[in-house]
């Protein structure tokens, strides 16, 4: 018994949108990938009946900005924190090879 093939998302995107735009018909993009026809069809139907998903919400360009400013910040604080472990760790080793450690 052989095994289903997977595909990626990307794939059946770029599969499904050679069909639509034209680029290629139906029975040349099953024989270029060695796919069923039922297959294209049930791509073709799933990525059109989700298609309107994709301007339902849009992303808020303040949120995202947020999130990047907050990780600046938390950027900044881990590299101070480094430097001063780096520090203490210099003035202790510096501290233990002058009293013959």
């Amino acid at each position: 018994m052989s095994k289903r093939r997977t595909f990626a998302p990307e794939f059946k995107a770029q599969v499904v949108l050679e069909e639509l735009v034209g680029i290629k018909d139906k029975a040349e993009i099953c024989r270029e990938y060695q796919l069923r026809p039922q297959v294209l069809f049930r791509w073709r139907e799933e990525f059109l009946e989700r298609a309107p998903e994709i301007f339902a919400t849009t992303p808020s360009r303040g949120d995202e900005q947020g999130q990047i400013a907050e990780l600046e910040r938390m950027v900044g604080r881990l590299t101070m924190e480094l430097e001063v472990v780096k520090k203490a760790s210099n003035i202790s080793t510096s501290l233990s090879t002058r009293n013959g450690r």
